[in-house]
């Protein structure tokens, strides 16, 4: 199993980010693979599927590109650089750009373990490899980054406030399938055999969540390491709204119905509709007065969630 020795100050002053960069690389991964996790995803590669074959279809060094790059076990290196705190998109696809065509290509040899592709025997392959991540940012993520930014922001909300309520393990355990806090410094973060890696106290740990079902570990020498996991799936998948439960209760109460399956802070809510503050509390309030959400105090939040009235109505609503 993949395992880090995180020292007990780098876990204390790791932080939660968003990074434009690996909300595009998770949506590659995505389109690679071809299938959805959710109805969600689904939706989005029928939209966004045609173009990116097509995409690949006339420039076939893209399509054997992507092939090798995204290996088997490990992805190639220059392909998916860690990105920075705040750094943009554009900033961080200009360090793929940057890297030198031989350290590309011996970085897909790994990805590949095998023989590089004659077609990959050129000097253009980082250009090529920006390129394609760009495609896939303007055409693909950024058209939707507005409503994901405000999904990832809700999912780091819940993190954070999972950190001051239950510690850093509960938090480690929940981020996938696979990642498990093991005690003693010691965190699993997949089930490949790699050599461990110690991070050491003046070492920046990011964690990065994305909305596809992806997950992935990367890091810049020994001074940066991210984990970038899949974001919390009511966030990600969000229950249709029908036009006639928005009649009923009006669309914004309703959308803030639908979210309600799982409990929700205010400030998630805020984050995730894109309603103001004052807006959201408002139509708690006429939701809670019509005994169709509950409140619940977690620690020092307050959290809501759908009553089992507000679960006939979403249930008839969708039936």
């Amino acid at each position: 199993m993949g395992l880090w020795q995180i020292d007990t100050d780098a876990l204390a002053r790791s932080r939660f980010v968003l990074s434009p960069f690996a909300e595009t690389f998770a949506s590659l991964k995505l389109l690679h693979a071809g299938v959805g996790a959710h109805p969600g995803e689904d939706a989005w590669l029928g939209a966004h599927l045609p173009g990116y074959r097509s995409y690949l279809a006339a420039d076939p060094v893209a399509a054997s590109l992507v092939r090798a790059a995204l290996g088997k076990s490990w992805i190639a290196d220059f392909f998916c650089p860690t990105s920075c705190s705040g750094e943009g998109f554009e900033d961080t696809v200009a360090r793929v750009r940057a890297v030198g065509a031989e350290e590309a290509q011996a970085n897909l040899l790994v990805s590949l373990q095998g023989p590089l592709p004659t077609a990959l025997e050129r000097d253009d392959v980082p250009a090529r490899a920006a390129a394609l991540l760009t495609y896939v940012w303007e055409e693909t993520v950024r058209p939707y980054w507005e409503r994901r930014r405000r999904v990832l922001e809700a999912d780091m909300v819940a993190r954070t406030a999972h950190v001051s309520q239950g510690g850093w393990a509960a938090v480690l355990d929940s981020l996938s399938p696979w990642t498990r806090w093991l005690g003693e410094s010691r965190f699993q973060i997949n089930r490949h055999a790699y050599p461990p890696r110690e991070i050491a106290a003046g070492a920046e740990l990011l964690f990065m969540p994305v909305t596809p079902r992806t997950s992935w570990s990367s890091w810049e020498g020994r001074e940066r390491y991210a984990i970038v996991y899949p974001c919390l799936g009511v966030l990600a998948d969000r229950q249709p709204v029908s036009a006639g439960l928005g009649a009923l209760i009006g669309s914004s109460r309703a959308a803030l119905l639908a979210l309600l399956g799982t409990p929700m802070s205010t400030t998630q809510l805020v984050a995730v509709t894109g309603q103001g503050l004052g807006s959201v509390g408002r139509h708690l309030r006429v939701l809670l007065e019509a005994g169709l959400v509950e409140r619940r105090r977690a620690g020092r939040s307050v959290l809501y969630v759908r009553t089992a009235a507000g679960e006939v109505l979403m249930e008839a609503s969708t039936g």
